[in-house]
């Protein structure tokens, strides 16, 4: 059995009001490519940014090459061997493969730069150590997201120093043919005796590349796979999700497609995702499943107007709308309760009767001056329908709580009387009880007719609220499904790439 390259050892770690790692170990063996695999929230993140120094751990040890270091920083990282490499790609557009390949750690020469060096040395290790022949010469912006990943690989490692290296979710950018690509590179980098940890939502990839796994839940690692295989993902999703769907979902009898509501043709925008089409008919709660990269969130922002539609229709209610913005939006009676609400949906230091009454503002007005009584009064009806604690118009939004600032936000759009909701995320940062609470009030929405589609990363949300879910992979619908029956291990095997679906749109 190889030696570990590196351990973390029953890691601890809080901040205010969460602890994001719970007692969590992690071992990685030299030459093998390791798995890390969890729900969102599981403490992925979290653990990396310990192993890189960014976090400082309550308690626990972190051991590379069999060495405990005494102090964790990016600096004794380094030095120790561990690289990274990031989804995002912080590469220079106009500079040259081999500049982008050596920044921050340039070669010298006479009289300055040696550059025909640098060019050298980086399509070497391109060609010998990731098998890609890419000349050094080109300019970054001239290379496609597969390519430009491998420079971002051989930037990480051209030292030679690389004894770790970590890959956080590194084909979430690319398109299905540029993945085989990166993970061909990451093959060749594990015959050159390099532990890799390797950390994806795609579960098609953990069971394609790698040696072995481990499962992070809810802060703790709470399964280690020493085999692992392409029949591994049912097992892989089995010890991800650990619950069941409980009473906290409004029950789906009574409610289902009324008439017709949003009606989505041929809609892209040209680069997040590939033309799609869908219905959300009145009175009918539509789920939006996909993992970090598919392009549901870019669905999101175009059909708000955040983003600008570059084919498509779409219909509300029968009637064309052309949507170039997110006031365009509003005025046909879409309205968004964003993912991020304290930044996107929320003037944090205005009071609870400001924001709730932002949309409405014509109707709380008198001679073009907003009439504090107006205000108050319709504010105190949103913070009674939707029982947002404190009641009390006049408190500042930034000290409420999470659950409370989504009513805030819901508030506004009941107040506006919207026609179509989209929520994105809707109970991220939210305790179990503001959940069950904003569940009935999603709920409430469609059996008064109003078509609602919740885009969301929890699978569990998706299956317990909706009637039907869309998943979304890689910028495309991949299937459609109906939640009756469906289990949360399904979904997310659907959703990672576990199961494989056929070209009719159906789950093998």
């Amino acid at each position: 059995m190889a030696e570990n390259a590196f351990s973390l050892r029953d890691i601890v770690k809080t901040f205010p009001g969460v602890r994001a790692l719970d007692g969590a170990s992690l071992d990685v063996r030299a030459g093998e490519v390791h798995g890390l695999v969890g729900e969102n929230g599981a403490g992925k993140s979290t653990v990396i940014k310990v192993l890189a120094g960014i976090y400082q751990p309550d308690s626990g040890t972190v051991s590379i090459g069999g060495r405990a270091l005494d102090a964790v920083t990016p600096k004794a990282v380094h030095a120790a061997g561990v690289r990274f490499i990031h989804q995002e790609l912080h590469l220079v557009p106009h500079f040259t493969v081999a500049e982008s390949v050596f920044m921050g750690q340039e070669a010298g020469g006479l009289p300055g730069l040696d550059r025909k060096g640098m060019r050298r040395r980086a399509e070497t290790f391109l060609r010998e150590r990731l098998k890609a022949e890419i000349p050094g010469s080109r300019l970054i912006r001239d290379l496609g997201t597969a390519e430009r990943k491998l420079v971002q690989i051989a930037r990480a490692l051209i030292d030679g120093q690389a004894r770790v290296v970590v890959f956080d979710e590194p084909t979430a950018p690319l398109a299905s043919e540029d993945t085989d690509t990166v993970l061909r590179a990451i093959e060749a980098l594990k015959t050159q005796g390099i532990a890799i940890l390797y950390v994806s939502h795609y579960l098609n990839e953990i069971t394609g590349i790698c040696d072995r796994a481990t499962v992070f839940r809810l802060g703790r690692d709470v399964a280690v796979f020493d085999e692992i295989h392409e029949g591994s993902g049912p097992e892989l999703v089995a010890a991800m999700v650990g619950r069941e769907l409980s009473d906290l979902y409004p029950a789906r009898q009574g409610r289902g497609a009324a008439g017709p509501g949003l009606d989505i043709s041929g809609l892209s925008d040209g680069r997040g995702f590939s033309p799609v089409s869908f219905k959300v008919g009145r009175g009918e709660i539509v789920g939006l499943a996909g993992l970090l990269g598919s392009g549901r969130e870019e669905l999101i922002d175009t059909l708000y107007g955040l983003r600008r539609a570059r084919q498509g229709e779409v219909r509300l209610e029968g009637q064309p709308v052309r949507i170039r913005s997110a006031a365009d939006a509003v005025r046909a009676g879409i309205v968004l309760v964003p993912r991020d609400r304290r930044n996107d949906g929320l003037v944090l230091p205005m009071t609870v009767a400001e924001n709730v009454t932002l949309a409405t503002l014509g109707d709380t007005a008198v001679a073009g001056l907003v009439h504090g009584g107006r205000q108050r009064r319709s504010a105190e009806a949103q913070i009674g329908n939707l029982d947002i604690r404190p009641p009390n118009a006049g408190a500042v939004t930034r000290y409420l709580s999470g659950g409370n600032q989504q009513k805030v936000v819901l508030g506004r759009w009941l107040a506006k009387k919207a026609r179509a909701y989209l929520f994105d995320e809707p109970t991220v940062g939210v305790d179990v009880g503001a959940k069950s609470e904003i569940y009935a009030l999603i709920d409430g929405l469609a059996r008064e007719g109003a078509p609602v589609l919740v885009s969301s990363g929890d699978p569990a949300e998706l299956i317990g609220l909706c009637d039907r879910i869309l998943v979304m992979m890689r910028g495309r619908i991949l299937t459609e499904i109906a939640t009756d029956g469906l289990s949360v291990d399904r979904l997310v095997a659907i959703t990672t790439g576990a199961v494989k679906i056929g070209e009719d749109g159906h789950a093998g």
